[in-house]
C-alpha cells in the first residue's frame, strides 16, 4: 500500500521545532521567543547503538508500523536527536550517557515503556496500541501517535535526573520532575495535538501533561531556554525541588505555586 501524501509531509516535519500551542500568558514579566530546538548541532553526536527487533510480526500492528516507517532506526536516531535539542544546549553540556537503545514491537497491553539503566536502555511499543491508534485515525494517527510516544520514552534515556531526594520509585518530586519533562519534550516537539490534549485543572505534581504543558508555559513566557535549563538544574541545586529549580534559572521572587496560579489563570482554568 502507498504511502499517502500526508503521511509524506508529515514525516518531512519531523525534527522541526514549532510555535507551542499556546501562549496565553496576558502579561507575561519577561517575553520571550519561542524556542528553537537545532537537532542539527547532533548529527556527530554518538546516541548510543541502535537496535530495532520486531518480536510481533504475526500481528496487525507489526505490519502497520512498518508500513508506516520502513526504516526504525533512522527514525528513531531522529527523534533521539530531537529530544537532545530540547533538553540540552549543545553535546558540550554534561549529557547522559547512552550506550545503546535496544527497541522493541511487542503484542502485549500497554502502550510504552522504557527500562534499562547504566547507559544501556530498552524500549517496548505495543503493537496493539498500533492497532488502536490506526482504527481511530488511519495511517497519519499511528504514525503521529508512534512519534509523540517515542519523544517521551527517549527523554527518560537521555534526561538528567534529580539529586538529593531519593529515586523515581522512592520520591515523588523525582517522579513528578522526570514524567513532567518527558511530556514537555513531547509538547515542545509538536507530539500532542495542541490545546485539546491540555488536562485541565488538576495540579502540576500529577505530572505528564499536567506538568508538562506547565512547563512548556514557563519556556514561552519566562525563558526560552528554560526546558534545558530545567533539566540542567539537577545539577546545581543539590537537593533539588522545584521551587529550588525555578528560583535557581528566574530568580529568588519566583516560587512554583505562584507560577502555577498565573498559569492556571492564563489558560482559563481558573478565574483570578
Amino acid at each position: 500500500m502507498r504511502i499517502s501524501k500526508t503521511i509524506v509531509a508529515i514525516l518531512a516535519c519531523i525534527g522541526t521545532f514549532a510555535t507551542s500551542p499556546y501562549n496565553l500568558s496576558a502579561k507575561p514579566h519577561k517575553k520571550s521567543k519561542t524556542e528553537i530546538s537545532n537537532p542539527k548541532k547532533w548529527l556527530r553526536y554518538d546516541i548510543g547503538d541502535i537496535e530495532f527487533a520486531d518480536k510481533a510480526r504475526h500481528t496487525k500492528g507489526s505490519e502497520i508500523y512498518h508500513r508506516i516507517i520502513p526504516d526504525p532506526k533512522k527514525f528513531i536516531s531522529k527523534c533521539a536527536r530531537e529530544v537532545l535539542a530540547t533538553l540540552y544546549f549543545s553535546p558540550r553540556d554534561k549529557v547522559e550517557p547512552v550506550e545503546s537503545i535496544y527497541y522493541t514491537l511487542e503484542d502485549k497491553k500497554g502502550i510504552s515503556a522504557k527500562s534499562g539503566k547504566d547507559g544501556r536502555i530498552r524500549i517496548f511499543y505495543s503493537t496493539r496500541h498500533i492497532e488502536s491508534s490506526h482504527k481511530k485515525g488511519g495511517d497519519e494517527k499511528v504514525l503521529f501517535e508512534t512519534r509523540g510516544v517515542l519523544l517521551h520514552e527517549l527523554t527518560h534515556a537521555y534526561q538528567l535526573r534529580p539529586q538529593g531526594i531519593g529515586t523515581y520509585s522512592t520520591n515523588r518530586v523525582n517522579w513528578t520532575f522526570v514524567e513532567s519533562m518527558a511530556d514537555a519534550v513531547r509538547i515542545a516537539n509538536n507530539g500532542f495535538y495542541g490545546e485539546k490534549d491540555r488536562p485541565k485543572g488538576g495540579h502540576y505534581s500529577k505530572g505528564y501533561r499536567y506538568g508538562g504543558h506547565f512547563l512548556v508555559w514557563i519556556r514561552d513566557n519566562y525563558d526560552k531556554d528554560f526546558l534545558r535549563k530545567f533539566n540542567l538544574s539537577t545539577l546545581s541545586v543539590i537537593p533539588w525541588s522545584f521551587d529550588g529549580a525555578i528560583k535557581h534559572i528566574l530568580g529568588e521572587k519566583y516560587s512554583i505555586e505562584e507560577l502555577w496560579r498565573e498559569y492556571q489563570i492564563a489558560v482559563g482554568d481558573i478565574v483570578d
